[in-house]
């Protein structure tokens, strides 16, 4: 873990000339459970709470980041991406990120511009990747084809997401906007009276300014039947409690409450994102289209740089092997030179070698000539030629890419997917 105020610092003085507080308070949302579906920062300290509770300072705090965010950044040393010069020039930065899954549709986002917004909800890692697989296997999918594996929208609060029509409407058109309701059931109690009991919030929802909401429509008068309310949350999950009073009706409470209380709210969706620059309002498949274009230059880039590599060893590897081919040649005209670049000169014209070739004989150590060492260069040579055959293999058959981005998607999946937490209801809802 490194310390908040240096990350925070860093951050300032090389990529984002903000205010150190809009910094800080972006990498701590990357840390609450209850704000990212899949947290991308491991926060050690106080990183606020879901009643409103702010972060500790700075100074307090420590931070690293996330498993998952690393697949963010994965493959970024392999030229896979374009750099440009930060705000002073003084260091370059990325222009984008790797990325090998769709966070932006993972984690969502929320942002306002001049003259624009956006607002994409989070979703379930899995069904998006199941989404980009599907968009690779079938480039004519539809909406409603593509919701059988994305259902909707996945709040790291859970909840329940009512009706798909609004979903739908968001995904076919970019902008939409949908019902969540809070997860709560009414229970008895052994004195016969009745209690709801809340257990799930709706996404971004302060539960302590909630339970004040509600206690002010109590004494206003503005809601009548409820006798207690308390917060029986703890680290185990979340529990507020609502008595009732014996003559009253707990489902009439309960949707009033959901009427005049933040236990039902609205998300209103508007998927914009930045293609090639500029600010677009996409449909889902738009998105998962452009992320698997992204995917493929990636993927392109990264073999294309791993075959450079292998071509300069193999390169190297060819000298070395004519070197050895030729041992007795090769010690005679060394010795026989006066000074190194004499030494390289005759190698290069003796033996038609380049300069890289001819420093390499130059550099080995006499115990490469042992018969193991002879071995293993021959064999680092031939799976070499076998790699380079297979590179570039990838590089002449796009279905090998869709291929590849495939296998890594599905073991990202493997590793980091979880259940479903946000219910979509739509029994006699649906409109």
């Amino acid at each position: 873990y490194k310390k908040s105020a240096r990350i925070v610092g860093e951050v300032i003085g090389k990529y984002h000339p903000h205010g150190d507080s809009a910094v800080y308070e972006s990498m701590v949302r990357m840390a609450q459970d209850f704000n990212y579906r899949y947290m991308l920062v491991d926060g050690h300290g106080n990183f606020g709470s879901v009643d409103g509770d702010s972060a500790a300072a700075m100074r307090y705090t420590e931070a690293r980041m996330s498993k998952i965010s690393m697949e963010i950044l994965r493959d970024i040393t392999k030229d896979t991406i374009d750099y440009q010069d930060n705000y002073d020039g003084s260091e370059r930065e990325p222009v984008v990120m790797p990325s090998r899954f769709p966070n932006l549709l993972v984690n969502g986002a929320a942002g306002i511009a001049v003259g624009m917004a956006t607002n994409i909800p989070p979703h379930q890692l899995g069904e998006i990747i199941d989404g980009v697989l599907a968009v690779s296997e079938n480039p004519d999918i539809t909406i409603p084809e593509l919701m059988e594996v994305i259902p909707g929208p996945d709040f790291p609060t859970a909840g329940q997401i009512l009706g798909r029509s609004g979903i739908r409407k968001a995904y076919e058109s970019g902008r939409g906007s949908i019902t969540i309701r809070a997860k709560a059931e009414i229970e008895q109690t052994s004195s016969g009276k009745e209690r709801i009991i809340v257990t799930e919030l709706p996404y971004q929802v302060n539960k302590a300014k909630l339970i004040e909401k509600i206690a002010d429509l109590v004494r206003d008068k503005k809601i009548e039947g409820i006798t207690d309310l308390r917060d029986e949350s703890d680290r185990t999950g979340m529990r507020i409690v609502i008595e009732i009073r014996r003559d009253a009706n707990a489902n009439v409470i309960l949707n009033n409450l959901y009427k005049q209380t933040a236990l039902q709210t609205s998300f209103g969706i508007n998927l914009l994102a930045l293609v090639d620059g500029q600010p677009k309002v996409l449909t889902l498949k738009q998105c998962l289209e452009h992320y698997l274009d992204h995917q493929k230059v990636v993927i392109r880039r990264r073999t294309a740089y791993e075959l450079r590599k292998a071509e300069a060893r193999a390169h190297i590897l060819e000298g070395l092997r004519v070197a050895l081919d030729h041992l007795d040649a090769v010690i005679s005209l060394i010795r026989n030179s006066q000074t190194a670049e004499i030494a390289r000169t005759g190698l290069i014209e003796q033996f038609s070698l380049t300069e890289k070739q001819a420093q390499a004989i130059l550099d080995m150590r006499l115990q490469r000539l042992t018969g193991l060492e002879r071995e293993k260069i021959e064999e680092e040579y031939q799976s070499l030629v076998k790699l380079i055959a297979e590179l570039k293999d990838i590089l002449a058959n796009e279905y090998k890419v869709l291929e590849i981005i495939r296998e890594e998607l599905m073991e990202i999946k493997e590793r980091f997917n979880d259940e479903r937490r946000t219910e979509i209801v739509t029994s006699g809802l649906e409109t």
